[in-house]
C-alpha cells in the first residue's frame, strides 16, 4: 500500500514538473532569443529596419507597412532588454478603444488582472506581471495620441 501511495505521489510530482511553460514572448517570439535570432524573425514577419531610428549599439527599430505600430527592440549584445511597439493614432477616441482592446486581450492572455497605477481619460498604464516578465500597456493622449505597449522580461 505504502508503494501504491509513493509511486502515485512521484508520478503526481513528474507529471507537475514536466508541464510545458510558455516562455515570456513578444507575439509568439520568446524573449529568450538571441537578438540576431529575433530581427530575423521580424523580417520573416514583412518587417524592415528602420536604420535612421536605430541605434547600432542598442536599439533595433521596426517598421512595416500593413502593420499600424513600429516595433523597437532594445538589447544588450546577444540579449533582449525590451521589445515595444508604439502606435501613432489620429484621434483620442481610437487610442482609447486600442487600449482597452489591448488590456483585455492581455488579461485574458495572461490570465491576470493588471496593476492600473494611472487611469485618467488621456493617460492610461496597464501593468500585467507574467510569470517571466512585465507587460505594460501606457496610454498618452497630450499633443499627439500614443500608445505603447512594452515587454521587459524579468532578470
Amino acid at each position: 500500500m505504502k508503494n501504491l501511495i509513493l509511486f502515485f505521489a512521484i508520478t503526481t510530482l513528474f507529471i507537475a514538473c514536466s508541464e510545458d511553460k510558455k516562455p515570456f514572448n513578444y507575439r509568439g517570439l520568446p524573449l529568450t532569443l538571441s537578438t540576431s535570432q529575433f530581427v530575423d524573425s521580424m523580417h520573416q514577419r514583412g518587417f524592415s529596419i528602420d536604420s535612421a531610428a536605430s541605434d547600432s549599439g542598442k536599439t533595433v527599430v521596426f517598421a512595416a507597412q500593413k502593420f499600424t505600430y513600429r516595433v523597437l527592440l532594445a538589447h544588450a549584445g546577444e540579449q533582449i532588454a525590451a521589445v515595444q511597439e508604439t502606435y501613432n493614432m489620429s484621434t483620442n477616441d481610437s487610442t482609447r478603444q486600442l487600449w482597452q482592446e489591448l488590456r483585455d486581450g492581455l488579461e485574458k492572455e495572461l490570465g491576470a488582472w493588471p496593476d492600473c497605477p494611472m487611469l485618467k481619460d488621456d493617460h492610461k498604464v496597464a501593468n500585467f506581471d507574467a510569470s517571466d516578465g512585465i507587460v505594460s500597456v501606457i496610454l498618452e493622449n497630450t499633443y499627439k495620441p500614443t500608445l505603447t505597449v512594452r515587454y521587459v522580461p524579468k532578470k
